[in-house]
């Protein structure tokens, strides 16, 4: 949708064009058509022919269209084309099928009070009146209403309430609430003689349960039903507060079922109810909300924390699969083991090596090294020894020939002194 100036053909506010003084929509004017003028030779043509103004062509034309009652109080449904906003907030678009099309005027007052928004390309039932907008000779629908084609007043009243709880944000992604991963008590509001109740149970009982089920009755159809969920969804608070209070933590519900089986719009209108869906809303634990079947949406659909699109999938969504938990948990069995297998192998290696260095330090092991120590150096002694007897026999061999020669005069002398 656009917002600019409206088209040539497009009849401007009432305010902005002087006009002869308004009529009532709803009833047609009987004012009849502007008698013509007298004729006289200036309106004459060559062969003596009437020519008319055009003001009083188009007088003429809004009179008869003024004179119909079938225009004055009509339903027309069509295709919406190009959506045109004035400045004003008049609306203006054309109504069209596969081969006219019919230009439309919207007034602001009275596009305000509808819940509806022309948008083009969608098919819709419009009421209103024609009439010819004479400055630019237009024929236009002035529309007081319009709907989506094919809708009744629970749709309408649907719709409408839809927009305006949305306006208020109860809709909002952003005030959803996460459930929890494996609830140990859950709440279930429904109707405890319909198949809805045993449905739940059956899928409860099938997927996890270990969880405990509490059943609040309610009813779920007729006029006392959008009380009846009310005084439910209220008594479900009350309930947890009181097992918590009890310190009956594994007792208290963690979150809330609001099911409903299959049924026309009228069924169901009772979780359309705004004292259902603000009690929804407001309710203090995580709700999930399955109604009807896939095709059906409820207003406490929106305001849910969680759309189910069948009572069995929102039972199916609370709790998680046993046999996805079982493999699961053998999954991390499996990995478990594996871990412990490669820390005992690492420790075993770990204790080979310490075991090591522990025979390094005994007493034996000592011992024994000493001993190849002093081996070791035995061996380098001995080694030494002979090196130096040989050493001394080479010297003793050298000078062994020098002191025969001069110990004979030495001895001689000595026992002369002597």
């Amino acid at each position: 949708m656009t917002r600019e100036e409206p088209p040539d053909w497009a009849l401007p506010s009432w305010d902005a064009v002087p006009a002869e003084p308004e009529r009532s929509r709803s009833a047609p004017s009987r004012t009849p058509v502007s008698p013509p003028r007298p004729v006289t030779p200036a309106t004459l043509g060559a062969f003596g022919v009437r020519i008319l103004g055009v003001s009083e062509v188009t007088r003429a034309i809004r009179g008869a269209v003024r004179a119909d009652p079938q225009l004055a109080d009509l339903w027309v449904e069509g295709e919406i084309g190009r959506v045109t906003i004035s400045s004003a907030g008049h609306a203006y678009f054309a109504l069209k099928d596969e081969r006219n099309q019919l230009q439309c005027v919207w007034f602001r007052d009275d596009r305000l009070r509808s819940a509806f928004e022309a948008q083009a390309g969608l098919r819709v039932v419009a009421h209103g009146r024609v009439d010819l907008f004479e400055p630019q000779g237009a024929l236009q629908l002035y529309v007081d209403s319009i709907q989506p084609a094919g809708f009744g007043d629970l749709a309408l009243r649907f719709e409408a309430l839809k927009a305006r709880l949305a306006g208020e944000g109860l809709f909002d992604v952003a005030r959803k609430r996460r459930l929890p991963d494996r609830p140990a008590t859950i709440a279930v509001v429904t109707s405890p003689s319909g198949a809805v109740w045993k449905d739940i149970c059956h899928v409860l009982g099938r997927r996890w349960p270990l969880s405990r089920v509490v059943l609040v009755a309610a009813q779920v159809q007729g006029d006392g039903a959008p009380a009846s969920l009310v005084a439910a969804l209220r008594k479900v608070e009350r309930y947890a507060v009181e097992r918590t209070a009890a310190g009956l933590f594994e007792q208290a519900p963690s979150v809330t079922i609001l099911a409903r089986g299959g049924g026309s719009l009228e069924d169901l209108w009772a979780f359309n109810d705004e004292r259902v869906v603000r009690a929804v809303v407001a309710h203090a634990l995580p709700l999930v909300c399955g109604i009807g079947h896939e095709a059906d949406v409820t207003l406490s659909d929106f305001a849910a924390d969680v759309r189910a699109p069948t009572p069995s999938a929102a039972a199916e969504i609370v709790v998680p699969d046993r046999q996805e938990a079982l493999g699961g948990v053998r999954a991390m069995g499996r990995r478990l083991d594996g871990a412990a297998s490669a820390r005992v192998r690492a420790a075993g290696r770990e204790v080979v090596a310490e075991r090591r260095a522990l025979d390094r330090l005994g007493p034996g092991a000592q011992l024994a090294s000493m001993r190849e120590r002093v081996g070791l150096l035995l061996d380098r002694a001995t080694r030494a020894i002979n090196d130096r007897i040989v050493v001394e026999r080479q010297v003793t061999g050298r000078l062994g020939p020098r002191l025969g020669a001069i110990l004979p005069g030495r001895l001689a002398r000595d026992r002369a002194q002597l």
